[in-house]
């Protein structure tokens, strides 16, 4: 198979598998009530990334470089990462080894290819972004350079319409359900007999 032929078959199963993985991450994990603050704490930093981004891009009219953008040159896709970080440290640290692997191959062949369609949307444009803001994880310091130069407020509208809101409200279902799991509200069987948390 072909980079671009795989990078097409990526992108189609990102969400489908991330679907899956998140179900079967509902059924078997069981967090301490430590785990899931530190884990809840990650995974809320991603949220606001994304929210950030959302509230910056317009997609397929202008390049963004403003707001998260000036710090990475994937935001929304950082955001979702943290927010997979933080859940599975939350559940048991082998986790963080299955998102790692997800990322790599399901995401990374992603990131790639919308680079080259952004690359050939805003050649000019992109080519200084990309000297001065990392791909993936982001430089400390705001890039201040490129056409559009001069800070663009957070829009709201901007949030609303990519619909980032629904990414909040699942992520609130999520820290309430494995709450309940933490401080053994909820009765949720284990499977032969020991949980992720079991294992050292």
């Amino acid at each position: 198979m072909t980079g671009t032929g795989y990078s097409n078959v990526a992108r189609r199963l990102r969400l489908p598998l991330g679907f899956v993985f998140g179900a079967i991450y509902l059924l078997v994990a069981r967090p301490t009530p430590l785990l899931l603050a530190i884990g809840g704490i990650i995974a809320f930093a991603g949220l606001l990334i994304r929210g950030w981004a959302a509230g910056h891009i317009v997609k397929n009219d202008q390049l963004a470089t403003t707001g998260p953008y000036a710090h990475t040159r994937n935001p929304l896709y950082l955001g979702s990462f943290l927010i997979a970080v933080g859940f599975a440290f939350a559940a048991h640290w082998t986790m963080l080894v299955l998102v790692g692997f997800f990322f790599a191959f399901v995401y990374g062949p992603t990131i790639g290819r919308e680079r080259d369609f952004v690359r050939a949307r805003f050649p000019d444009a992109y080519q200084e972004w990309a000297a001065h803001v990392p791909l993936f994880f982001p430089r400390l310091t705001p890039w201040s350079g490129g056409a559009r130069s001069e800070s663009t407020p957070f829009s709201w509208p901007l949030y609303l319409r990519h619909r980032e809101w629904q990414a909040a409200l699942v992520f609130v279902l999520v820290i309430v359900w494995l709450a309940l799991v933490a401080w053994r509200v909820v009765d949720v069987p284990t499977f032969g007999g020991m949980a992720p948390a079991d294992i050292p």
